[in-house]
C-alpha cells in the first residue's frame, strides 16, 4: 500500500490546473450522460456534453504522453503497437472503406432504380398520349364524339392498373397547361408537374385531326398506392414535396442551389416493409434520388428543375438479387466465392498474426541478451560472450557483438595510436606555420601581403619573402606535389635549401635563373623520381625599380600597372625533374604602384556546382577591381572572391596568395 500510495503522490504532484480542470469537465460530462437517461437534457446539457468530450480527448493525449516513455521502452511493446499500426490498422481501416463504398454503391443503386422506375412511368404516359394523338388523327371526322372517345382511350397502352393507379384520361385538355409546362410552340410535354403541395405524371399531347386541334393529357397522382407499385427491390419509400422560399434566412428552409425551398408535404408508403435480413451481414441502407418537376406558380409562374426528393430504404441482399438477375441461379455460386475468398483472407490474416508473434519473441529475446551483455560491457566485462541459439541474421548479431568485445581493445589501442599521431601532426603544423615569414621585410616603397590556407592539417604551398640588403627583396612562392605531410617535407626542404643559398653576402648579385638551377640540382639529387615542385623566384631592386624572376613551370604570377595585367612566364621547367637544365631570367621595369599577384593553382581550380574552374579570367578581374587597395586587402578579396565562386566551405587544395605593391 506504501507503493502504491507514493505512485499515486508522484502522479498527483505532475497534474497541472488544466489537468484537474479536464477532469472535472469529465466527470459533469459523465454525469450529464447519466441523468440523461431519465431527464430530458436541454441545450446547456448538450454544450457541457461536447466540452467533456474535448477534455476527455485532452486527458487522453496527457496519459498517453506520461506512459509513452514507460511503454515504449520495451522492444516488444515497440514492435507491438508498429504491429498494430502496420497491420491491424490499415485491416480495420480498409474495412471502414469498404462498409462505407458499399454504403455509398448500394445507395446509389438504389437511386438508380428508383428514378428509373418513375421515369420509366412518365415514358409510358408519354407514349400512350402519342397513340391517342395519332389515332385522333386517323379518325373520320364523321364519327360519332362517344364513339371517339371510346376509340381513342383503348389505344392507351397500360400494362396494369397497379402500374398507374388512378390514371386519368382527359381528351379535351386545355391548351393553355400545354403551354406553361412545354414553353411556347410546344407539342408535348411528359414529366412531374407539381402545383401546391400536389405532384403528378403528366403526358400531354396535341392531337390534330380534321376536327381541329386538341390536347390530349394522361395524369396519374403521385399517391402511396402509386409509391407502392415503384422500385419492389426497394424499402419504404417517401416523397418529399419542397416549395421554394422567397428571401434568404427563412426558418426550416435549404438552400438547394441558387435557392432555399421548405417541406411542404410528404407522401409515404403504408403497406410497404423493409425486407428480411438475407444474411448474417445485411444492414439496411439509406438514400434519396433527386427528381426535377415542373411548378406551376399562382398565375402564370413556372419553374423548371423544381427538385423532388424520394427518399428510400433497402437490404444489400435485396439490391444484390438485382444485380445478379440476369445470372439467375448462378448468383449464389458468386456470393460462395466471395464467402470463400474472404474466409481465405482471414485465415492468412490469423497465420500472420501467429507468425508475427513467433517473429517478436525470437527478436526481442536477441536484444534482450544483447542488452544484458551491454551491461556487463559497460561494467568492464570484456569476457562476456552472447549466447547463440540460432544460425540467422540475429544469431550473426549476437556473434558480431561477441566479435566486437573481443577487438575492443585493441581498437581502444589504436584510438590512443591515433590521438598520438594526431598530436604530432599538430606539432608539425605549428613547426611548418614557423618556416613561415614571421615578420615581413620592411623595404623602402614595397607594400607585402600573404594567405596561405592548407587544405589539409599541413600545406605543400610555401612563400617566402627574404630580404637580400637594404633595397633588394627576394620573393618565393611554390606549389609541392600532392598533399598532406609528405609535400609539407618536401616544402621544408625546398625553403630550407633556398635560405641557405640566399643568406649570404653577395647573395643579390646572383641571377634568378642562376638560384633556381641549384634549387633544381638539390630536389634531383634529394627526392624520389615521381616527386617535383614548381617555383616563381623574383628579386625586386627598389633603388633601380627592376623586377628579376625566374618562373619555374609555376602559374604566371600577374604584374598589374596602368589598369593591365602582365603574366611572368619567363623560366622554365618544374624543379626535380632534369639536373642539368638551364632555367632562364627575365627582367622587367617596375611602375610606381605596380601590384605583383603571385598565386598557386589552389587559387584558380576551385569549381562552381556546374564544374566549371574561377580560373585565371576570374582572378585577374577580381585584382583590376582591387588594385587600389592595400596588399593583404587585396589577398583577402582574391581568397574571398574564389571561395564564392566554389559556394562550398570545403577545400580541395591548398590555397596561396602573395601580394607585393612595388613603389
Amino acid at each position: 500500500m506504501k507503493t502504491a500510495g507514493t505512485g499515486l503522490r508522484g502522479y498527483w504532484r505532475r497534474v497541472s490546473r488544466l489537468d484537474a480542470a479536464a477532469l472535472v469537465c469529465v466527470v459533469l460530462g459523465a454525469v450529464l450522460l447519466l441523468a440523461g437517461r431519465f431527464v430530458r437534457p436541454g441545450g446547456a446539457a448538450g454544450f457541457f456534453k461536447f466540452v467533456a468530450v474535448l477534455a476527455a480527448c485532452y486527458l487522453l493525449v496527457r496519459v498517453l504522453g506520461w506512459w509513452r516513455g514507460r511503454l515504449l521502452w520495451s522492444l516488444r511493446n515497440r514492435l507491438v503497437v508498429a504491429y498494430l499500426f502496420i497491420a491491424v490498422v490499415p485491416v480495420l481501416l480498409l474495412l471502414m472503406l469498404a462498409v462505407l463504398a458499399g454504403q455509398i454503391l448500394y445507395s446509389q443503386l438504389g437511386a438508380y432504380l428508383l428514378y428509373e422506375d418513375v421515369e420509366g412511368r412518365v415514358a409510358l404516359l408519354a407514349d400512350s398520349a402519342e397513340n391517342v394523338a395519332a389515332a385522333d388523327a386517323a379518325l373520320p371526322a364523321s364519327i360519332p364524339d362517344a364513339v371517339r372517345e371510346r376509340v381513342l382511350e383503348g389505344q392507351v397502352r397500360v400494362p396494369g392498373a397497379r402500374e398507374l393507379p388512378g390514371l386519368k384520361i382527359d381528351l379535351h385538355a386545355d391548351p393553355a397547361l400545354l403551354r406553361r409546362v412545354g414553353g411556347a410552340g410546344a407539342k408535348s410535354f411528359a414529366g412531374i408537374v407539381q402545383a401546391g403541395n400536389h405532384l403528378r405524371l403528366v403526358a400531354l399531347r396535341q392531337a390534330a385531326s380534321e376536327r381541329g386541334t386538341q390536347v390530349v393529357e394522361l395524369s396519374v397522382a403521385v399517391t402511396p398506392e402509386l409509391l407502392e407499385s415503384v422500385a419492389p427491390d426497394l424499402g419504404p419509400i417517401q416523397v418529399t414535396v419542397a416549395q421554394r422560399v422567397e428571401g434568404a434566412g427563412a426558418r426550416d428552409a435549404v438552400r438547394i442551389g441558387a435557392a432555399e425551398y421548405r417541406a411542404v408535404g410528404r407522401i409515404v408508403t403504408r403497406r410497404r416493409a423493409l425486407q428480411g435480413a438475407g444474411f448474417a451481414v445485411d444492414p439496411d441502407v439509406e438514400g434519396f434520388s433527386k427528381l426535377d418537376a415542373t411548378y406551376l406558380e399562382n398565375g402564370e409562374g413556372v419553374e423548371r428543375g423544381h427538385p423532388v426528393f424520394a427518399f428510400f430504404t433497402a437490404r444489400p441482399s435485396q439490391l444484390n438479387r438485382r444485380i445478379f438477375s440476369s445470372l439467375g441461379d448462378l448468383s449464389r455460386g458468386k456470393v460462395m466465392y466471395f464467402q470463400i475468398v474472404a474466409a481465405a483472407f482471414l485465415l492468412l490474416e490469423l497465420g500472420a498474426l501467429i507468425t508475427g508473434i513467433v517473429l517478436t519473441r525470437a527478436i526481442t529475446c536477441t536484444v534482450a541478451d544483447l542488452y544484458r551483455a551491454t551491461q556487463h560491457v559497460q561494467a568492464g566485462d570484456l569476457t562476456h560472450r552472447v549466447r547463440i541459439a540460432r544460425r540467422d541474421q540475429l544469431g550473426e548479431l549476437g556473434e558480431s557483438f561477441n566479435q566486437m568485445t573481443g577487438s575492443i581493445s585493441s581498437l581502444i589501442e589504436e584510438q590512443r595510436q591515433k590521438q598520438r599521431l594526431e598530436n604530432e601532426i599538430s606539432i608539425a603544423r605549428e613547426v611548418q606555420a614557423q618556416l613561415f615569414p614571421q615578420k615581413l621585410p620592411e623595404v623602402p616603397g614595397v607594400e607585402l601581403g600573404a594567405i596561405c590556407r592548407a587544405a589539409r592539417v599541413v600545406s605543400g604551398d610555401y612563400y617566402d619573402f627574404i630580404q637580400l640588403s637594404p633595397t633588394h627583396l627576394l620573393f618565393a612562392v611554390a606549389d609541392i606535389s600532392g598533399k598532406g605531410i609528405s609535400a609539407a617535407l618536401l616544402m621544408a626542404s625546398l625553403q630550407a635549401a633556398l635560405r641557405s643559398q640566399v643568406l649570404v653576402p653577395g647573395s643579390e648579385r646572383l641571377s634568378t635563373a642562376e638560384l633556381v638551377s641549384r634549387l633544381n640540382r638539390h630536389l634531383v639529387r634529394n627526392t624520389a623520381d615521381d616527386r617535383f615542385a614548381t617555383l616563381f623566384l623574383a628579386v625586386y631592386d627598389s633603388a633601380t625599380h627592376v623586377l628579376r624572376y625566374t618562373n619555374a613551370g609555376h602559374l604566371p604570377p600577374l604584374c598589374l600597372a596602368n589598369g593591365a595585367a602582365q603574366p611572368l612566364g619567363a623560366g622554365g621547367m618544374v624543379l626535380g625533374v632534369l639536373e642539368e637544365y638551364e632555367y632562364e631570367e627575365g627582367a622587367l621595369a617596375v611602375a610606381p604602384g605596380t601590384l605583383l599577384i603571385g598565386y598557386s593553382d589552389g587559387l584558380v581550380e576551385p569549381e562552381n556546382v556546374y564544374g566549371e574552374q574561377f580560373g585565371m579570367r576570374r582572378l585577374e578581374e577580381a585584382a583590376l577591381r582591387r588594385q587600389g587597395a592595400p596588399a593583404h586587402d587585396v589577398a583577402e578579396a582574391l581568397v574571398s572572391a574564389a571561395d564564392e565562386w566554389a559556394g562550398t566551405p570545403e577545400q580541395a587544395d591548398d590555397m596561396t596568395v602573395v601580394v607585393a605593391r612595388l613603389g
